[in-house]
């Protein structure tokens, strides 16, 4: 990794404020499947390319590469037209630093292997179309980093035509092993005695947060509450929001919520969002306040949103600056963008 492309120090400041002038414009991205035709054993493999095509530098956030562990849904998957489901992690992470970019430079590439399998469902027979499609993180519409679609056919172990992607809530819970517990019970997973009591203020802020935005999408009038998360005034879109927040509280009211507190990485949080209701706290979550901007309780807020069951929200871009970006160039892309929820549920500064 040190070859083609070189890290920016992490003290970059000044660069930090220029990258998003210099981002994703200029890479392409190719992906090549290891195999045209794969078989019931076979590992989903494809080679992703980056190649930076202008005669400047070209800055990526490292968390929307395959170059280092995966841990959002990268790839726009579909089976004979159909979605593909997404098995991995989605993590919360701050906003962007320079520390969080690798630079390419003039010209250059940069190859890196994935073995899809392991993160989407793609066990069922049929013609697969796989794409490389995430935004980079400045909540510019330009910035999404995008390739042409490569096609696979697996020979899967479901026939073809299961639906196995539409499953009840009771399946999900019982593929990820969970125990159906009374509504509303919340558990925990390697957490101290004091992480347990912040756990349970953070979701009980989290409710309230929940609730308030359920209550300001009943009312009907959307203010600049909603437009500076969510963008202009849709009805659609507002539907969808409505619905959103209506199912985050409903989450934290009445489903069997269990944290863990193992993880050691440094952003805040991460889940799998076809693994209700279970959430991963890390290191960031216990500095974060428990209310207000990126806080402990709008931190649940975000990830319970990225549940399937719920919201099945992604991450688009990450931070205020870019959550209000996003909703001035991509309104449709907000309203699927796990920050825009939390900061619409925070509400600091609180707007009307």
């Amino acid at each position: 990794m040190q070859g083609n492309l070189l890290k920016l120090a992490a003290g970059a400041a000044a660069l930090c404020a220029s990258l998003s002038a210099h981002a994703a414009p200029g890479i392409a991205v190719s992906v090549a499947p290891e195999k045209a035709s794969l078989g019931k054993s076979d590992d989903v493999v494809v080679k992703v390319t980056f190649t930076n095509t202008s005669d400047s530098p070209q800055y990526v956030l490292k968390s929307r590469t395959p170059f280092e562990d995966i841990e959002a849904p990268l790839f726009e998957i579909t089976r004979d037209g159909q979605p593909v489901r997404y098995l991995g992690a989605i993590a919360k992470r701050g906003a962007p630093t320079a520390a969080d970019y690798f630079v390419l430079k003039p010209g250059a590439s940069y190859t890196a292997k994935v073995e899809l399998s392991a993160l989407y469902d793609m066990a069922t027979t049929g013609d697969y179309a796989i794409r490389y499609r995430i935004g980079n993180g400045s909540g510019k519409a330009a910035e999404e980093l995008k390739s042409e679609a490569a096609s696979v056919w697996i020979d899967g172990i479901r026939p073809r035509g299961s639906n196995q992607e539409t499953k009840s809530l009771a399946e999900m819970q019982a593929q990820a092993g969970m125990v159906t517990a009374a509504g509303g019970a919340l558990s925990f997973n390697k957490c101290t005695t004091s992480q347990q009591a912040d756990i349970t203020t953070a979701v009980s802020t989290a409710l309230s947060m929940a609730t308030n935005g359920d209550a300001y999408m009943a009312k009907g009038t959307m203010g600049t509450r909603y437009t500076k998360w969510f963008g202009a005034v849709d009805s659609g879109r507002v539907a969808t929001v409505k619905a959103h927040f209506a199912a985050i509280k409903d989450a934290f009211a009445t489903k069997p919520i269990t944290v863990d507190c193992g993880c050691k990485k440094t952003y805040y949080a991460y889940v799998y969002p076809t693994q209700p209701y279970t959430i991963y706290v890390c290191k960031a979550f216990w500095s974060a306040p428990m209310s207000g901007t990126d806080s402990k309780g709008g931190t649940l807020v975000h990830e319970m949103s990225h549940f399937n069951v719920v919201a099945g929200t992604d991450d688009w871009v990450y931070g205020q600056s870019g959550a209000a970006s996003l909703a001035v160039s991509d309104p449709a892309k907000a309203i699927d963008n796990a920050d825009s929820h939390e900061y619409f549920g925070e509400n600091t500064p609180a707007l009307q």
